[in-house]
């Protein structure tokens, strides 16, 4: 239970030498906006001695910009995030998946689109450090979630120079950009966690990362019909804002709720999967509505086919060729459950995907392993 805010019950400090720190701090453009923890070395030692690397080992380059991240480097800003030194294993296991991500390497954290990195934890290591899988799980709260998350952001912006106005070229962004990280609430899910789709064992603890540019809140309290709920996913995943590349992808993330309802009419993940691909489609008149019933030659972005560096796309329903599927394969579909159950609301994620699609396009690591 929170208690009644009382600064005057803090222990001793000198505030005036605290705050010419965390100017400095500012000053250096050191900081995501908010205030960050002033960082020693002795206090950096406790971060490195949780993890099996060498301070220099490199957990991620991006290319274009010649700069790299080191163990080091995500410690200080693990450790200015406000992280305690045992969080900083699933810090440095989200750096080893990111690095797995194509989009970051290939400056999609500077793009106007306005994209920011998502974390999933799974396994033991969610109760260890108190994660939160529960309510609120896109709000605020939880220490854990909080700084894990907003670690990854200032790495970005004090290693990789991704500010506001300068390298981030954001044209409105996303609060995500602050701190994106959650945990599966695996015991309530009706299914096997997350990370179980990707070949780990359910006592493994590991991180997933995407590059995201929305969350999308479905409220769906009217039904307990796993058709009309799955229909309503679907809508959300096919919306013709969301059609960027000729293909998108989603995580969806589902209440305990909403996952009892597929589960007690006997659907597992893949049949939702499977629904959802087979109905997320659009028809080529609304496409041409909003101008992306064709793709760039350059680019293969969404646009109109009357445009002159138009070509036409490949997306289309096997059954009706003036249907357009969205998704490219099923696996654009990713599905996990979090979130209290106290009500009937899910998300959807909108997860940013290579075009064309890889054949794995999702990145993770195993906390505690070394790359």
């Amino acid at each position: 239970m929170s208690t009644t805010l009382d600064v005057t019950t803090a222990p001793d400090v000198d505030a005036d030498r605290v705050r010419e720190v965390l100017e400095y701090y500012w000053a250096k453009d050191w900081t995501d906006g908010l205030p960050v923890v002033p960082v020693t070395e002795s206090y950096l030692e406790r971060f490195l001695a949780t993890v099996p690397h060498d301070s220099a080992d490199v957990l991620f380059t991006i290319p274009h910009l010649n700069r790299s991240l080191t163990v080091r480097l995500a410690a200080i800003n693990a450790a200015m995030a406000g992280c305690l030194p045992e969080y900083f294993p699933v810090v440095v296991a989200a750096w080893e998946a990111i690095a797995q991500e194509p989009h970051p390497a290939r400056g999609i954290w500077q793009s106007t689109t306005g994209t920011a990195p998502f974390l999933v934890v799974n396994g033991p290591i969610r109760d260890e450090i108190g994660l939160n899988s529960q309510g609120n799980i896109f709000g605020s709260g939880f220490r854990a979630n909080a700084t894990i998350g907003r670690a990854i952001r200032l790495g970005c912006i004090n290693v990789f120079g991704l500010q506001p106005h300068r390298l981030d070229q954001a044209t409105q962004g996303t609060p995500a950009k602050y701190s994106a990280c959650i945990a599966e609430n695996e015991e309530q899910s009706p299914w096997a966690p997350l990370h179980t789709d990707y070949g780990f064992d359910a006592s493994d603890s590991v991180v997933t990362a995407y590059v995201i540019r929305s969350v999308v809140h479905i409220e769906a309290r009217h039904t307990s019909e796993p058709e009309q709920l799955a229909l309503d996913l679907a809508d959300t995943v096919r919306r013709t804002g969301a059609l960027i590349h000729e293909y998108t992808s989603a995580l969806l993330v589902l209440t305990p709720e909403h996952a009892d309802v597929f589960a007690t009419a006997g659907w597992s993940k893949d049949d939702l999967r499977q629904f959802v691909f087979a109905h997320a489609t659009r028809t080529r008149d609304e496409l041409s509505a909003v101008g992306k019933d064709a793709l760039s030659r350059k680019s293969r972005w969404r646009l109109s086919s009357q445009h002159p560096d138009s070509m036409p796309d490949t997306a289309s329903a096997t059954d009706d060729p003036s249907l357009v599927r969205v998704l490219s394969h099923p696996t654009s579909i990713q599905i996990m459950v979090a979130g209290a159950d106290n009500a009937g609301v899910s998300a959807v994620v909108e997860v940013f995907t290579l075009n064309p699609p890889r054949e794995n396009p999702y990145s993770y690591s195993k906390i505690g392993a070394r790359s």
